[in-house]
């Protein structure tokens, strides 16, 4: 007996070990010349480098207010809760497909009372429970009884093992998806910001462009009154002020349209920064030099990258478990119990009913249903691997469009910001001319308006350049931490370096 008890385990053992369908070997070379670069093909001449990035990039703009409100979305914004509960549940379902593997077992106690009508069970009745047939010729009877019954299916050809493997890839990817939603929003939070900043600075030029084409128009008018200025002089500058002034409508609209994003994005209602953000403040400009890394580096850093390849390969894995299905199964139940006809009959111990029962089934005659479920499976395979392709070359094509905007946006903002130099000059010297008398005080007045023009260009770039600061950090897969998961927890378990 020991010997065939001996002999099954191992043939379970044996078949235990194979595992069907295709074995995950990692994701495919989507763009084999970037993962061997050492640099990104559209950085030219930018003040880049290719030391490592940090993960805080948003530090580098250094705006104190900026790292405040950044700390305040990482912990408050709702979307990231979402996120969470979502990882949450793909490690409980990891936990759940862990313990298929293992037997199942249950106890259950009874306790039954029965009247047979019509039958003579006197002399059993009166022995066993104590009571007495009645009249009418009927027995009743009481039953005691515990148990405990298991049951374990063998994992003979790899389908649950697979299951686990599909659980495991997707709760990574569930940690992918999470890294993702923190590289998004540390971005739109920044960008945020640095619109309420420009809009906050234009709608103070405006405001300067508004009173001095004003004047203009006064002295225009006094101009006009006394016969040395035309009609046409006049309502071209009252056309000029009239659009100067609706300028205002946009920028404070948009202002405001900003202050209730970053509130939002930081979990508080619209309207909770306004106080906060009252006093305008500079608009934080991206630093001299920017660490980028390289292009192999920003592959494996980007989130969205790796929740496809995990999902390319829990896929994988769903093909052995639909393949499972279409070889036998064994799975073994047991039952022992104790009881009897008095409560004293459940603690005799040696006096126990036993069962045992194997149970081999195999669905053969299916007329290829399971199969169709495998071709299915392989289909759904190569969609992720198609989709895994794709998101690879996207995240190469953000990166390398965000650098060429970042490298050839410097130059507008330098050529504007000699552009405001010159306008700055011109108003000084058209004020001296103004003293000495040499020009009139609409002259002087109309090189200040150009003077704000320019301010306002160098602004609507300088805010651009900054956009495209943050464009870059979040093609890079910047803006999460390990900590940003479960504590204890790296949102990414990647074989690579953290920065």
């Amino acid at each position: 007996m020991t010997s065939r008890l001996a002999i099954a385990c191992l043939l379970i053992t044996v078949m235990t070990g194979c595992t069907v369908g295709p074995t995950y070997r990692g994701a495919p070379i989507a763009a084999p010349r970037a993962a061997a670069a050492s640099r990104f093909l559209r950085a030219g001449d930018a003040p880049v480098a290719a030391s490592p990035p940090t993960a805080r990039w948003w530090l580098a703009l250094g705006d104190p207010m900026l790292d405040t409100l950044e700390d305040k979305a990482l912990g408050a914004f709702p979307n990231l809760d979402a996120a969470r509960a979502r990882l949450r549940q793909a490690r409980a379902s990891l936990r759940e497909q862990k313990a298929n593997l293992l037997p199942k077992g249950s106890a259950s106690g009874l306790y039954a009372h029965a009247r047979f009508p019509g039958l003579n069970l006197e002399s059993q009745s009166s022995e066993t429970s104590g009571q007495d047939s009645g009249g009418g010729g009927s027995s009743s009877i009481d039953l005691y009884n515990l148990g405990f019954d298991a049951s374990w299916e063998v994992d003979l050809f790899g389908g649950r093992r697979r299951a686990v493997e599909a659980a495991r890839a997707t709760a990574e990817g569930a940690e992918a998806d999470l890294a993702d939603v923190l590289v998004s929003l540390t971005a739109e939070v920044a960008q945020a910001y640095a619109n309420i900043r420009d809009r906050q600075h234009r709608i103070a030029l405006n405001d300067r462009s508004v009173v001095l084409q004003a004047r203009m128009l006064a002295l225009t008018n006094q101009r006009y009154e006394r016969g040395t200025a035309s009609r046409l002089d006049v309502e071209r500058l009252s056309q000029q002020l009239d659009v100067t002034r609706a300028d205002a409508t946009p920028l404070n609209a948009e202002h405001d349209a900003y202050l209730d994003e970053l509130a939002t994005l930081t979990g508080d209602e619209p309207g909770a920064l306004d106080s906060a953000m009252a006093t305008p403040g500079p608009l934080p400009l991206p630093p001299a030099q920017i660490a980028i890394g390289d292009p192999a580096g920003m592959l494996r850093r980007r989130p969205d990258i790796r929740a496809a390849e995990r999902t390319l390969a829990a896929d994988t894995a769903k093909i052995g478990q639909a393949d499972a299905a279409r070889f036998p199964s064994l799975s073994f139940m047991g039952i022992v119990g104790i009881g009897g006809t008095s409560p004293s009959d459940l603690t005799k111990l040696d006096d126990f009913t036993a069962l045992l029962a194997p149970q081999l089934n195999w669905s053969f005659l299916d007329f290829g249903r399971n199969l169709a479920k495998v071709h299915q499976a392989e289909g759904v395979r190569d969609e992720a691997e198609a989709k895994y392709r794709s998101t690879v070359l996207a995240a190469l094509r953000d990166a390398e469009d965000t650098l060429s905007r970042f490298r050839y946006r410097r130059i507008t903002v330098a050529t504007l910001a000699r552009a405001k130099d010159s306008a700055d000059a011109t108003a000084t010297l058209s004020h001296q001319r103004y003293v000495a008398g040499t020009t009139t005080m609409i002259d002087w007045l109309d090189a200040q308006r150009r003077q704000i023009a320019a301010e306002q260009d160098l602004s609507t770039a300088e805010v651009a350049l900054t956009g495209d600061f943050v464009a870059i950090e979040k093609a890079l897969g910047l803006g999460w931490s390990e900590d940003a998961g479960t504590p204890g927890r790296s949102v990414l378990p990647l074989p690579v370096k953290r920065y």
